[in-house]
């Protein structure tokens, strides 16, 4: 839990810009990309086939590059996630988003599921992995049983949602998850999280990376508000 008031520059600076639409084109990804370098964001979370190119247009601006594995399902096989991390590190992706297999989830496969998030962590070689967990998808039982195998598989945060499943973050959830892990590891919430009002009351839960595709909407509100800002106590938070 945090109360501290926040300024525009520290939510940049935990904002995943996604540009992960499959009908982008790579102009719309260029314009994209000039958003995220415009507003200081954190990184971009881009398609892993326009990694290398994100690397190249976003050097010298500090904005980071990272990609998903096993998108948007979470079904590929290990070894074919392993084989997405290593092409994506090898592309300049510092960070890497993975899906957990959601059906081995909800089938009990607790172990199975550790193991492959455990395979993409040591491809990974010590860079940032976030565990999608498909929360939509998922008991309050099986988001704490895939929060605590992400953690003992040794992932760098658990994250909601992939945007593709017609759900996305909830306050309910993203609670469940921060309670579920140590503070070694970061909870990030993805899906929805498209205003300001949102963004500062998942992150006085404890959220500390955002993946959003309203970065432009989020920033100009911050900017406009001025320093300082905090959650408002008149906003519903249980509507997130």
């Amino acid at each position: 839990m945090t109360d501290a008031p926040l300024t525009a520059p520290q939510i940049a600076a935990m904002i995943d810009h996604a540009i992960l639409k499959p009908e982008f084109t790579r102009d719309e990804v260029d314009a994209q990309l000039a958003t995220a370098a415009e507003y200081g964001i954190f990184s971009v979370c881009v398609r892993p086939s326009d990694v290398a190119h994100a690397v190249e247009v976003l050097e010298g601006t500090g904005v980071a590059v990272g990609t998903v594995i096993g998108f948007p399902h979470g079904t590929t096989s290990t070894a074919a996630k392993v084989a997405e991390s290593r092409q994506a590190i090898a592309d300049g992706a510092v960070e890497l988003d993975m899906v957990q297999n959601i059906g081995w989830l909800r089938s009990g496969l607790v172990d199975e599921v550790e193991a492959d998030i455990r395979a993409v962590v040591e491809a990974a070689d010590g860079l940032v992995v976030k565990v999608i967990l498909e929360t939509v998808f998922l008991t309050p039982d099986e988001i704490v049983a895939a929060s605590k195998a992400a953690e003992r598989a040794g992932a760098a945060f658990v994250k909601t949602s992939t945007g593709f499943a017609g759900g996305g973050a909830t306050i309910d959830d993203l609670t469940l998850m921060r309670d579920s892990v140590s503070e070694n590891v970061q909870v990030k919430a993805s899906g929805g999280v498209r205003d300001l009002d949102t963004l500062l009351a998942m992150h006085a839960i404890g959220v500390t990376r955002f993946g959003t595709s309203g970065t432009k909407t989020i920033l100009d509100d911050a900017r406009a508000r001025g320093e300082g800002l905090e959650v408002d106590a008149s906003v519903d938070e249980s509507s997130y």
